[in-house]
């Protein structure tokens, strides 16, 4: 598997308003790229994924249970190892995520303490900032105007997740169980992702282009960007939103196998209404009835957060 069907495009460049109708085919037939010029700095990336891991390996159980939330629907601080089920979820399996998690939004943080809180908050905005900016390009290159102005559209709810995948153990291993994460695509308008690569040089997470997954490594001074249903939904279907899943290595792969993700979900505000029939004829799971309803009724009946139980 390769990368080469995922193109890159310079943010500055779209800007500009050059490279659109690749730009435009883009999303219209895969609904990934890489972009350049854009989001924190490799520098702030790192102070934020070392904050974090260094909780994460070296946190007390009790530091821990502080910032858990005990309501399933709410993302907000540390989730554990295995302690969620992208599977069930989008049900596609029983499995667990082998990966612990920090999520946080625009209020209702909970913080390990203060420097923490302080690297996350400086890098938080900025992810929001360069998420609001993609999401623009986009809207402007289908030509969309959201209900209520592009401005309003993007200043919403968003939602950022720093996941750390540890090497798997020989029973999560690609022989046993193929992968870390089920497949599915995002419930964003779009999806701005800072990976690190494995050292072993492993490329786990992958993408559905033209029916087959294809491999989507870290690259130098880059981030990746996935569109999401939203996106789909808003500008009446132009966008793809196209499913992903995070890939387990073989054994002999284990070692060196590690990796971070800080994934930033620009979602709509909870009153965002869409097409109940549009959602449908794109393939999206939803359950709900009639001719509209809203983001909230789509997360509050079909993807509430399902927990297994927790085994950190």
């Amino acid at each position: 598997m390769t990368d080469t069907k995922v193109p890159t495009f310079s943010l500055s460049a779209l800007q500009e308003g050059r490279c659109q109708d690749e730009f435009r085919r883009c999303l219209t037939e895969k609904g990934v790229f890489y972009l350049t010029d854009c989001g924190p700095s490799e520098g702030d990336q790192k102070s934020a994924k070392d904050v974090a891991t260094e909780f994460f390996e070296h946190g007390t159980e009790q530091e821990k249970r502080a910032v858990t939330s005990t309501v399933p629907t709410i993302r907000r601080g540390f989730t554990g190892l295995e302690s969620e089920s992208t599977a069930k979820i989008t049900n596609n399996g029983t499995y667990s995520d082998y990966s612990m998690c920090y999520s946080m939004g625009t209020s209702d943080n909970v913080f390990p303490n203060g420097d923490f809180e302080r690297i996350w908050t400086h890098y938080f905005d900025d992810m929001y900032e360069a998420t609001k900016e993609v999401a623009r390009q986009v809207l402007r290159t289908t030509g969309t105007e959201p209900e209520g102005g592009v401005e309003a559209f993007v200043d919403c709810e968003p939602l950022l997740r720093f996941r750390y995948f540890p090497e798997v153990p020989e029973n999560r291993s690609a022989e046993e169980e193929p992968l870390r994460m089920a497949p599915h695509y995002d419930l964003s308008t779009v999806t701005l992702i800072q990976q690190t690569p494995c050292p072993n040089g492993f490329v786990s997470l992958q993408v559905e282009v033209d029916g087959a997954f294809v491999d989507l490594p870290a690259k130098p001074d880059t981030v990746l960007v996935f569109c999401g249903a939203v996106a789909t939904l808003v500008t009446g279907g132009q966008v793809k939103a196209p499913k992903h899943h995070v890939a387990s290595p073989g054994r002999d792969l284990i070692a060196g196998s590690s990796r971070t993700s800080s994934v930033f979900f620009l979602r709509p505000n909870a009153d965002f209404a869409f097409s109940v029939p549009l959602a449908k004829r794109c393939g999206f799971d939803v359950t709900l009835d009639g001719e509209t309803a809203t983001f909230q009724d789509w997360i509050g009946g079909n993807y509430v957060n399902i927990r297994t139980t927790s085994k950190s």
